[in-house]
Parts: structure tokens; sequence; C-alpha cells
């Protein structure tokens, strides 16, 4: 093989893991862009290493490219993380597997296959997004009337814009509605009350405690706290 073969096929995987990983920038997931492009390069880089970087009679090539599936599991280990209740990352996780894989595909010559796979990431990623959600609905949820959430969170001063990032970024990723955000003088001089209010088609507690519960977990903040109330029985719980 020559070196431009060589060449077009690293490109090939370098382009391909960008395109799985222009999907997860965009929705703001811890392994986005870069990560999904340098995963399939790497894939690459170990196919081709497997294939012609070893001769003789002892040499494998089946070795090294083979420790990519099991090798790629560290790296997905990495992006799992607890949230509150709910354990988040494990879809990225997958996708840097399959990242693995499309760029394994390049590494091998098989370009078809590696575009066809491609396609086949960015859709599930995308198109069953939705599907996903009406098909994840709790059965003690049904049938509920919509909800309003009230969230506070007392922080300092010179975080007070930290905290109201993490907050929007943190609401981008559920089904909440956000109407309104504020920051409000606490009774500690020197730190600040962060407000939001937001709203939800059902009431999703288990949601909203994933949601907020990543502001907890940050040094500058010291209380969190959120309501949530019916708005056609006018019952308000804290939480």
């Amino acid at each position: 093989m020559t070196t431009a073969d060589m060449l077009l096929r690293l490109a090939a995987g370098v382009g391909l893991g960008t395109m799985i990983g222009f999907e997860r920038q965009y929705r703001a997931r811890m392994a986005g862009l870069r990560t999904n492009a340098l995963v399939a390069a790497g894939a690459t880089l170990f196919v081709l290493l497997s294939a012609h970087g070893f001769t003789g009679a002892g040499a494998d090539p089946t070795r090294v490219a083979a420790q990519i599936v099991s090798g790629i599991g560290f790296l997905g280990a990495g992006v799992i993380l607890r949230e509150g209740l709910t354990v988040r990352g494990l879809n990225t996780a997958a996708t840097l597997w399959c990242s693995a894989a499309v760029g394994s595909l390049a590494g091998a010559g098989l370009y078809l296959t590696a575009v066809a796979g491609t396609a086949v990431v960015v859709a599930v990623n995308v198109a069953l997004r939705p599907l996903g959600r009406v098909v994840d609905r709790r059965p003690d949820t049904r049938g509920e009337t919509p909800a309003v959430y009230t969230f506070r969170a007392v922080t300092r001063d010179d975080a007070e814009a930290h905290v109201r990032n993490l907050l929007v970024q943190a609401l981008s990723r559920t089904d909440f509605a956000l109407q309104s955000i504020e920051s409000v003088n606490a009774a500690t001089v020197g730190q600040v009350e962060v407000r939001a209010a937001l709203s939800a088609e059902q009431r999703d507690d288990k949601q909203m405690e994933s949601a907020v519960s990543r502001l907890s977990l940050e040094p500058s903040v010291t209380s969190v706290r959120w309501q949530v109330t019916n708005p056609d029985h006018d019952d308000v719980e804290d939480r």
C-alpha cells in the first residue's frame, strides 16, 4: 500500500468521525467534535499499523485491531457519570464506540461501509431522540396536568454568571421549558440567589432532580432548592 492510500484512509476516518462528533458537539455533550474525530483517527491508525506495520511469519494483523474494541471501553467509561438519581453518558460512550468502528472500517479501506455506519450513527442520535422521549414515559406520570417548577440556588457574587450558565445548560438537555431566570441579593452579604421558573407538560421530579444535581456539587453553591406546583390544584411541594 502506498503512502497516498494510507493518507486517504486516515482522512476518511477523521472526516467521518468529525461528522459523528458534530451532532454530539451541537447537543453540548462531553465527548464532542474533537473527541469523536480523534477516536476515529486513532482507530484508523491502529488498523493501518496492524495491517501494514508488521511483517514476517509471526505477524498477526488482527491482533492490534482486535484491541481497539476493548481499549475504547476505557475511554467510554470516562464519560459515564452518575448525576443524582440517573446515570448520564451512556449514549455518548456508545457513540465513541461506534466512532472507533467507523475509523476501523476506514483504515481497512471499506469506505462505503464506513460512510453507511456514520449515517446510521447520526440518524440514531438525531431521529430516535424524539421517539425515545415518547417511549420513556413512566406509568405514574401519564394523564397528569402540566406542572410549574421553581428553582433557587444561593451562590457567591463572583460565581453568579457561572451558575446561571450551568443551569441553562442542564435544562437544555431536558423536556423543561425555561420561562424566566433572575438573580437577587441573598440574606448573606456577598451572596446572590439565582431563581428560575420552569414549565413541563407533565410532572417529572426525577428529571428535575437530575438536571439540578450538578449545581449542588459546585463549590460556590451553598444551597439548592426547587418547588413543583400543580396549577390546577394550587399545591406546592418543596425539595
